[in-house]
Parts: structure tokens; sequence; C-alpha cells
């Protein structure tokens, strides 16, 4: 929301009304250094803004300087229970630094922390899930609920605040997808921190996809959510690709974006096979604006119903219908509609795919 505070990460500033940021986690084995460096270049290449890195050990903060050494992108530590560990990453040249101070330990180990942070100005990313409700708050709200994960999160905040801390991004996440944003919902009018948002533990594939899409998507519509990570049960490459999909559906970024009939009798097109490779074509045209493709299988659903989009086929008997804004511009043979609609993509979008 635009009356976030700021808060910068590495060369990425999220809150305020900036843009918002996607994130993904690096999923390789801790020890295996030239693999996690491999996955932060193969993210960065897809499109992540921002990439976090879990640190177990002492060894593992030395990948932090690995990675930064390979990828431009801000370096997140996400440490648990050793304060020790976050101290050394933000030395290490982390850009942020997550933690749960529930789980650190007493509160000097918490200031201590906090500390390092401010002297080299890097912010600290809190939050709460739905694992990490304290025992009192669970038997308080008789169980998982929306209002418990807010009171945990105040919490949370508070425990950094009373040590006149506030570089701070919260996180309020949950697998329930309800849960989740009535809870960000919540925290949205009482916090002024940027918030990033995601279901966690979404699952596999679709599914999962699904999930984040509802869960983000909804709030980012209502203006809430300053940075976003889609977790999966996949590489996380696919992370990166949901959250650019959920960015464009909801109009807050740009690029290509195709839209298509689910087709039906008077189709004389192969509507869903141009579809997908129209779509797999432009994935990587980056533009800031965003470029409406409409793929419709006839007349009655063409130009007209998709008069919005920038460009469009509506498909014929064995030619398509070429139009731009809702006005035909020319007829096209079938076997050349692909290629004839890429060229007119490139035009209007001014690149071409990397």
């Amino acid at each position: 929301m635009s009356s976030r505070k700021k808060v910068a990460i590495g060369k990425i500033t999220i809150g305020g009304g900036e843009s918002i940021a996607i994130q993904s986690m690096l999923s390789k084995r801790n020890d295996d250094f030239d693999g996690n460096i491999r996955q932060a270049v193969e993210l960065q290449k897809e499109g992540c803004d921002i990439i976090r890195v879990a640190i177990p050990d002492f060894n593992t903060v030395k990948l932090i300087e690995k990675i930064k050494e390979n990828v431009s992108m801000p370096v997140v530590a996400d440490v648990h229970f050793d304060y020790r560990l976050a101290i050394e990453s933000v030395a290490a040249g982390a850009d942020k630094i997550r933690i749960n101070p529930g789980n650190i330990g007493d509160p000097d180990r918490v200031k201590a922390v906090a500390k390092a942070c401010e002297t080299k100005g890097i912010p600290i990313r809190v939050g709460v899930n739905s694992g990490s409700l304290e025992k009192n708050i669970l038997a308080k709200y008789g169980g998982v609920t929306a209002e418990g994960l807010v009171e945990s999160a105040r919490q949370t905040v508070n425990a950094l605040e009373r040590f006149d801390f506030d570089n701070i991004v919260l996180a309020i996440k949950s697998s329930d997808v309800k849960n989740m944003i009535k809870a960000c919902r919540m925290i949205s009018e009482i916090i002024p921190y940027p918030l990033h948002l995601g279901v966690t533990e979404s699952g596999t594939g679709s599914m999962g996809e699904i999930k984040s899409a509802i869960g983000i998507g909804g709030l980012l519509v209502d203006g809430i959510g300053d940075t976003i990570r889609v977790s999966l049960s996949d590489e996380p490459v696919f992370e990166v690709r949901a959250a650019k999909n959920i960015l464009k559906a909801v109009g807050l970024c740009g690029g290509v974006e195709v839209i298509s009939c689910p087709t039906c009798g008077r189709t004389r097109i192969d509507v869903i096979k141009l579809a997908k490779e129209i779509e797999d074509k432009t994935k990587d045209i980056r533009v800031s604006k965003k470029v409406k493709v409409a793929i419709m299988g006839c007349a009655v659903n063409g130009p007209g119903e998709a008069r919005e989009a920038d460009i469009g086929i509506a498909g014929g008997e064995g030619e398509g219908l070429l139009f731009k804004k809702g006005d035909i511009i020319r007829k096209i043979p079938e076997n050349m509609i692909a290629d004839e609609l890429l060229k007119e993509i490139k035009t209007i979008t001014n690149v071409t795919e990397k």
C-alpha cells in the first residue's frame, strides 16, 4: 500500500507504492555451494527480484558472499534459533535478515541482532505462520485463527520496536487461504511496515498455484502487499513464473498477457494450441506496460468481446481475422497465424524474446 513505510533491501525498495517485488528461496542442500549459485543465477534470469537462502550453520554463512558474487539481486539470510548466525550473516553482506524473535532466545539476543542490522542499515523480516503460534495464543483462540496470527505478529514486531528498531518487513502466513487473507487484511490496518505475502505450504503444481493466486492476488487487488513469494513444492523457478502470472493477472506488472476463449462448436481453428504457443513465445518479453493479446475462436466472441485487447485473432474457416482494439485489420491463412501474430506483438512491444 502506498502509505506503508519504504524499506530498502539492497538495490530493491518495497513499500510506499513501489513495485511489488518477487521473491523465491534456494532449495539446494546448504553444503552444495555450486548448486545454490546455479539456482540463484537461473532465478535472476527468470525475473526474481529477491532471493532467500537458509543459514542453518556457520559454514553456510560463506554462501552469502558467493551468491552475491554471481547475482545482482538482494540476498536474504534465513536464520532460526541461533542469533549468532544472524549477526555473522550481516557481516557476510546479507541484504536482509529473516528471523522469528520468538525462537531466537532472550531479549538480549534479539537486541544484538537488531543492533547489528541497524549498524549496517539492513532490514529484518519478521513474521508468523500457522506453525509458529505461541501455546498461549493457541489456547486463547482455540487453535489457529486469523485473530491469533495477528496477535502473534503484533508481539513479534513489538520485540524489535522495544529496541527502537523499525526497519522491518512483516510476513503473516498460513496454509489456510481464508485465514491468510483475513489476517493480512487485519494486520494491514494496524502496522506501518511493508507486508510480505504468501500462502505457506501451498502444495504442488496447479493446486499450490491456485491457492497462492487466490490468497496473494486477492490481497493485491485490495492494495495490500509489497513483496510476494509463491511457496511451491517444486523447483523455485516455477515459483517465480507463478508470481509473475499473478502480478500480470491483477494488472501490477507489464509484459504480454494472453486471453483466450474456452472454445465451442463454432471454433474452426486450434485455439488451444495457438494460445499455448503464443503464451510460451512471449513469456519472456519484458516491457513496462501490459500488452493484452486475444486468441478467440470465432467472430462471435472475437473483435467485439475482446475489444479491449491490444491485438488479437478471431478464428474463421481456415483463416483468422487480425484485429487491434476491436478493429479488423486483415485476414491471415491459418498456417500463418502464429508467425504473423508474433510479428505484430514484437512491433507493439518494440522488443524481441530473450
